[in-house]
């Protein structure tokens, strides 16, 4: 992941689905029911949904706990073809410039088969929006809380 680029202005404070990073595992599966998977891996527990509806578009979502709460989650959106994914990063991106504003890492995507990326490094969290259209894989929405960040970057 590139965590280089940062929000020329911000619009809006980083949250994933709605909810506040912290908030407990608890507390976002009375909201958002059970999941169909749930695993640990280090300090981290994933809790695994589908079909869940993101903007139109149905995607897997993983939402990621600590001992501290909610630090971050990513959505994997389910595209049909290769029209509807150009389709679906332009429309996400088009949806998060809007809500975060104008970034440094912001590829406008083509009919060409590579890799799109755009990312927004914020105070209040980190959100990463990519595909790779030479390999067809989903567009790919990840959200990270400032910790988290910190974490995976070593920084």
């Amino acid at each position: 992941m590139l965590f280089a680029a940062a929000a020329l202005y911000a619009n809006e404070s980083v949250v994933f689905h709605n909810f506040p990073w912290g908030t407990s595992i608890e507390e976002f599966t009375a909201r958002m029911g059970n999941p169909v998977h749930q695993e640990k891996v280090n300090d981290l527990s994933s809790l695994i949904y589908e079909n869940v509806q993101v903007s139109g578009y149905s995607v897997y979502m993983m939402a990621y706990f600590s001992a501290n709460g909610l630090e971050g989650g990513t959505y994997y959106f389910l595209t049909n073809s290769f029209d509807e994914l150009i389709k679906c990063y332009a429309d996400m991106q088009t949806l998060l410039i809007e809500r975060f504003g104008q970034t440094l890492l912001c590829d406008l995507i083509i009919r060409e088969m590579r890799l799109y990326e755009t990312s927004w490094n914020m105070d209040s969290g980190y959100v990463h929006l990519k595909v790779n259209t030479r390999f067809n894989e989903p567009v790919t929405l990840w959200y990270s809380s400032p910790e988290l960040t910190r974490k995976l970057t070593g920084s």
